[in-house]
């Protein structure tokens, strides 16, 4: 049996969806998806302790500890090597999102054998579909992976039938407040997937901050808020601090099962963005709303 460590929420999850859940030994403090993953060892953990801090007071800490050089995460090394994986999932996409560079290789440099390890760091949805062939073939799941993204395709071919013809939503996307980041990497290309046109977006490239006098020049019809390594409670939370949205609705939706972490709920996370724009072509096909419109009472 393989024994696989991951370091990234998107990878547990790509490993869960490929049947090879009960080969994983390890994770990081963020992996909580499925459920039954947060039985596992712990491995490494957010070296900041952010809990309450309002989102101007998160940018500013991590920030400031990014200038420092020091890293975000705490890896345990001992735990690391007594677990022995054969398999390391990580990530250098986002020092936010992982361990990554000098801390992780020196944790895996300690280890008696040497793990293979994959990065995972998608820019658009074609990347996020080769990430999964990848840990298919890493962990013996080759066919299982290969029928994972042909049902993805199957799904978003469907997303893009029910909305074509129709005009596309002009929508802003924001992946955090105070300050106001634009959507970037895979979140543009799925919100033109879903008949939308995101002015701000950066398909393919990082996140960027913009100013709220930006957003609102942008004249969107819908706002959505997805601040990343939040649910849809702190979405929800967080967007009611908005200033004033002039003829804009906004809604706020769960960035951490659909947009912050690439993997198996991609196709899913078009499906909800084609609800929310063109909701007489696309219904909801799952079970409880993973968006709140932040003009309805709570």
């Amino acid at each position: 049996m393989t024994r696989i460590v991951s370091f990234l929420p998107a990878g547990t999850e790509i490993v869960h969806a490929l049947g090879a859940g009960a080969e994983l030994v390890g994770r990081s403090a963020e992996c909580d998806f499925p459920c039954a993953v947060q039985a596992l060892p712990v491995v490494s953990r957010p070296a900041l302790d952010l809990e309450g801090r309002t989102p101007a007071e998160i940018e500013q800490a991590v920030g400031a500890r990014l200038r420092s050089g020091a890293s975000l995460y705490q890896v345990d090394e001992r735990l690391l090597a007594a677990l022995a994986p054969d398999v390391v999932l990580t990530q250098d996409l986002c020092q936010v999102c992982a361990p990554s560079g000098t801390e992780l290789s020196r944790a895996l440099g300690a280890l008696p054998s040497r793990p293979a390890v994959l990065w995972l760091s998608p820019r658009n949805l074609a990347e996020i579909e080769q990430n999964i062939l990848d840990v298919g073939e890493a962990v013996g799941r080759v066919a299982a992976a290969r029928a994972l993204v042909a049902a993805s395709h199957e799904r978003i071919a469907r997303v893009v039938a029910a909305v074509e013809g129709t005009p596309a939503r002009r929508v802003g996307f924001l992946e955090w407040i105070e300050p106001c980041y634009c959507a970037g990497h895979w979140v543009p290309e799925m919100i033109a997937r879903a008949g939308g046109a995101d002015p701000l977006g950066r398909a393919g490239a990082d996140s960027q901050r913009i100013e709220w006098e930006a957003v609102i020049a942008a004249h969107p019809e819908l706002l959505i808020l997805a601040p990343c390594g939040f649910g849809l409670d702190g979405a929800v939370r967080l967007g009611r601090n908005l200033p004033s949205l002039p003829g804009i609705r906004a809604a706020a939706v769960d960035a951490n099962a659909y947009f912050a972490r690439p993997g198996p709920r991609a196709a899913e996370a078009i499906e909800l963005l084609a609800h929310l724009f063109h909701p007489d072509r696309f219904a909801w096909p799952h079970g409880p709303r993973p968006w709140a419109w932040l003009d309805e009472e709570p």
